[in-house]
């Protein structure tokens, strides 16, 4: 190994999901070259991998184009820091994890101090445009995308692309039974278990969150052996979550992280869209899907985004698997109808399984995480 000088890295993420992923990547980076030194945006997770955190994520937390514009102030100044951070760190290597509007940003500075540019899951359905694709290729060196339906895209561009595969596939694992689950919940055997996945982001939740419960209570009213599970993400205060789950009559058990668990031993699930629809997707769980962002964003995104799904189970299975309940028509009389239906045609529900377990297979190998380290290992050994 050669000691010249220890190598640095600027990496940026924007989100939980995010941080997650660029966790995993930094410990890999690190079996490999231990003496790699991280800094810059992210959360507890890359703090828990040993990055110096500039700017932690938590405190941003927003969604939807309304709630962003507050927060722009604050997000200029985070970007300023680290592009002079660009002059005065000097980093071999810049990665940028999605994020894309405050990441193609800071890839611009990056390019005019000459420093290279990795860019490590590629934005979503924002970035499925042409246009977007063009103005990536001019300001990343490399790109490494989590979906084998990613790779032609960048390609027709001539984006320099690696398909990896997805880190959640080395993530996402159950390692208790289900019964075990159950118990550990202090939830009954006999009944059937619903879980609530309300996202991760408070202004999220406290969207997505009352239809769902109007939802379990009118499911409650009609089946009588239905219990109910919340796991609160991290980054999420439980109380804050108990504090809405109170406003209904029906019993919800609230606890923390196990997301995998509960989605594991629910009979299905609702979720918010986002990272969770894949990682119930990845654990076989049938489940409707619940899309609201405020009314000013969603037209934006209607206007930007030609793409006939939301859920990215649907969106890898190329059809729609697994309902979307998208805006106005995310009631809670449209929930409990589509719950309904999963609860009583036990074939559409087996079927639903079928082909969820089926995705898996579709996204790739396992090693994500440590394909991506190797890319980003060789770009800092040029």
């Amino acid at each position: 190994m050669h000691h010249t000088k220890e190598k640095k890295i600027l990496i940026a993420a924007g989100e939980a999901s995010g941080d997650l992923h660029a966790s995993y990547l930094v410990k890999a980076m690190r079996t490999g070259e231990p003496s790699l030194q991280f800094y810059g945006m992210g959360g507890e997770k890359l703090r828990g991998a040993g990055v110096h955190i500039i700017f932690d994520i938590s405190e941003l937390s927003v969604m939807g184009i309304t709630e962003v514009i507050s927060h722009l102030g604050h997000l200029y100044r985070v970007y300023s820091r680290l592009k002079k951070s660009l002059e005065s760190e000097r980093p071999d290597l810049v990665i940028l994890i999605d994020y894309p509007d405050f990441n193609l940003r800071l890839a611009r500075a990056a390019k005019t101090c000459n420093i290279p540019v990795l860019y490590y899951i590629s934005p979503q359905v924002w970035a499925w445009r042409t246009s977007r694709i063009k103005q990536i290729s001019k300001l990343v060196d490399k790109m490494i995308v989590l979906f084998p339906f990613e790779l032609p895209l960048y390609e027709r561009e001539g984006v320099e692309v690696s398909f990896v595969g997805h880190p959640l596939l080395d993530i996402v694992k159950v390692s208790s039974s289900k019964e075990e689950n159950l118990k550990r919940f202090g939830l009954d055997e006999q009944k059937t278990t619903i879980g609530l996945l309300p996202g991760s982001r408070l202004s999220e939740v406290k969207k997505i969150l009352p239809p769902m419960l109007e939802a379990a209570h009118k499911l409650d009213k009609c089946f009588n052996n239905l219990q109910f599970i919340l796991p609160v993400a991290p980054g999420l205060k439980k109380e804050e979550v108990v504090k809405i789950t109170e406003r209904t009559a029906v019993p919800i058990t609230v606890v923390d992280n196990s997301i995998y668990e509960v989605i594991d031993c629910s009979h299905l699930v609702m979720v918010a869209s986002g990272t969770a629809t894949l990682e119930t997707a990845l654990l076989s769980t049938p489940m409707v899907i619940i899309y609201k962002m405020s009314p000013v964003s969603y037209l934006i995104g209607k206007i930007l985004v030609k793409v006939p799904c939301v859920g990215m189970a649907n969106i890898i299975a190329g059809k729609k698997v697994v309902p979307e309940l998208i805006q106005g028509e995310a009631t809670a009389e449209n929930i409990a109808s589509h719950v309904t239906r999963m609860l009583e045609d036990t074939r559409y529900h087996q079927q639903m399984r079928e082909e969820l377990s089926s995705l898996r297979k579709k996204l790739g190998e396992p090693g994500a995480s440590m394909r991506a380290a190797q890319i980003a290992l060789g770009m800092l050994s040029n």
